[in-house]
């Protein structure tokens, strides 16, 4: 099952496309900016305004060390370092999303606080305690073991930790067609409603602060999209076309329908580990 979840990301030559659409921009590719990488680097619904209210729901501290699961190539781990000054540590299935995620975040001269390794969300290779706060954006769809993803995340966050969970939830009504951007069939798509992501988390330990449907904020950004891409202009988010292609369309359309019927909801959930008591 990962090695079908790794083909559905990548094809081999994705830096080269990033270079190609880079610049077709107007970019030069040996030197993007944060700014020019935006529209292609932030792999998850709303791109980067979603990254944005990420920092604003949890404003870490320059001596935080935080964990991005399933980080991609690294847009929000990019993001929220330059920002903050905080140290980032990604892990992601696929390995050719490390290796760029790698080749731009020492392009943009940030490999002393961001870096990206390979590894499974169940089993992740970090020691225990180790993090400040975890995040992580449109991941958990691929993952069937969702009791194992929530363990592995208390293990290694520190008593007091926050985790940030954004993500597709179930809806109502019949299944979802495929492709989606997380999954190419049923095979590989594991969705939960709401309150099963809220049972799930209580259930592994965790304080959950806040659970928030996000579809109007979903509903809102297309349309700005949308108003765009009318204006001539290129839309805000292109991660998904640069990612899969000729399988964007169809993916982006099935997604778009299956919220507009309610059989998915997208939500972002505010967790925390709690600290001792003290006596």
């Amino acid at each position: 099952m990962q090695d079908d979840i790794r083909n559905h990301y990548t094809r081999g030559d994705l830096l080269q496309r990033l270079q190609a659409a880079l610049a077709e921009d107007g970019v030069d590719p040996a030197r993007p900016t944060a700014e020019a990488l935006a529209p292609y680097d932030q792999f998850h619904g709303r791109g980067l305004e979603a990254t944005e209210d990420l920092a604003a729901m949890v404003r870490p501290a320059a001596t935080d060390h935080l964990l991005d699961v399933g980080s991609g190539i690294g847009g929000p781990a990019r993001y929220l370092a330059q920002r903050f000054g905080c140290r980032i540590t990604g892990v992601d299935l696929t390995a050719e999303f490390c290796a760029v995620a790698t080749h731009l975040t020492r392009q943009l001269g940030l490999q002393q606080r961001v870096d990206f390794r390979v590894g499974d969300a169940l089993a992740l290779p970090l020691p225990d305690a180790a993090f400040d706060g975890a995040y992580s954006m449109n991941v958990s769809m691929n993952i069937a073991d969702k009791a194992g993803l929530y363990r592995e995340l208390w293990r290694v966050l520190k008593p007091g930790a926050w985790l940030v969970l954004s993500e597709i939830a179930r809806g109502s009504g019949a299944e979802i067609d495929y492709p989606t951007p997380w999954a190419a069939s049923a095979a590989t798509s594991f969705l939960v409603t709401p309150e099963q992501t809220r049972q799930g988390l209580l259930d592994a330990g965790f304080e959950l602060l806040t659970l928030e449907n996000t579809l109007d904020k979903a509903r809102a950004y297309g349309a700005r999209s949308r108003a765009r891409v009318e204006r001539g202009e290129k839309p805000p988010h292109r991660a998904v076309m640069l990612i899969h292609g000729d399988l964007a369309t169809r993916a982006m359309a099935n997604i778009a329908r299956a919220m507009n019927e309610g059989r998915v909801l997208p939500i972002e959930v505010l967790a925390r580990r709690p600290a001792p008591q003290r006596p």
